[in-house]
């Protein structure tokens, strides 16, 4: 086995598991255990009775956790230079492709609280314990939700960001109006429109945390109004999203139920369109019944 075959080879390891990718499976189930226990240590770290008690495990498995997330993260750039070759025949712009990606920056943020406090001992651990718990977005190797939902607003952008519109401007007018109505009964509490703003976010949002509440008919009126504006614009803001994030999933399967098609033009399917199917179909995140579902359908219509 060449070079760049054991590349590729970790690649395919390190990277979700397609087919019956055994060795792939069983890295890909560690690393999501390693990933949540890891949270869950960071969760009992903040009991101090708990972490004083048991410091020196923490300890240990955070320089253990440290040291198999970094080896991932180097075996990651190494394995990336079988990716994309330039014409010189260097590696160097398929690594930093992932460097720069999404899933390589929070690969980075996995290990860098570790070496922050080894490099900068006068950070504040608290803070680093806060930024250990970017780790849970590792999971993103092994989900598509987030580029989904991130997908699915991008795709409605020009409705998205009218709501957002809507909602700004509903902040700054009902926090202003409130303001007038209550500075001069509750000045602490409302001692400008920016301080005002915090109650109007969390009434227009229907929290309504009742910290801050008006005292005057006025401003209990102009609550009402803004209770009811909140309930309309936060759900046309739900129906953007959700109905978005429902597209996307629905395109998913046009394109994958088009590529069953295209593959089973000649009535057979080989080994390479099974694996590039299987590719695809972990790639859109699409479960085995729904593509069971797709295959029969695209099978009755070639009859």
């Amino acid at each position: 086995m060449n070079y760049k075959k054991i590349q590729v080879r970790t690649l395919e390891i390190l990277d979700q598991a397609e087919g019956n990718d055994l060795t792939s499976k069983v890295c890909d189930y560690f690393i999501l255990g390693l990933v949540f226990i890891n949270i869950v240590a960071v969760v009992l770290e903040s009991m101090s009775s708990l972490y004083n008690r048991y410091a020196f495990y923490f300890s240990m498995f955070e320089l253990i956790s440290v040291g198999l997330f970094t080896l991932e993260y180097a075996l990651r750039i190494w394995a990336r230079g079988a990716q994309s070759e330039d014409h010189h025949g260097e590696s160097g712009r398929g690594r930093l492709k992932y460097i720069f990606s999404f899933h390589g920056i929070i690969d980075l943020v996995a290990i860098l609280p570790f070496y922050l406090q080894v490099l900068l001992p006068g950070l504040d651990l608290r803070v680093l314990r806060i930024l250990r718990l970017l780790r849970v977005f590792k999971l993103s190797h092994y989900s598509t939700a987030l580029e989904d939902l991130f997908s699915a607003i991008y795709q409605e952008r020009r409705s998205f960001a009218a709501a957002s519109y809507l909602l700004l401007l509903a902040l700054v007018l009902t926090s202003s109006f409130m303001y007038y109505a209550e500075n001069a009964y509750q000045p602490e509490k409302f001692s400008s429109i920016p301080n005002a703003m915090y109650w109007s976010l969390i009434t227009l949002t229907t929290v309504g945390y009742g910290d801050v509440s008006p005292v005057t008919s006025v401003g209990k009126f102009i609550s009402i109004f803004t209770a009811f504006l909140g309930v309309s614009i936060v759900a046309m803001l739900t129906g953007i999203v959700a109905s978005a994030f429902t597209n996307q999933i629905a395109r998913k399967k046009v394109i994958f139920e088009d590529q069953i098609r295209e593959a089973m033009k000649d009535g057979v399917l080989d080994a390479d369109e099974k694996l590039l199917l299987e590719k695809l179909r972990l790639e859109f995140g699409l479960s085995e019944d729904q593509t069971e579902h797709l295959f029969r359908q695209v099978q009755r219509e070639i009859k």
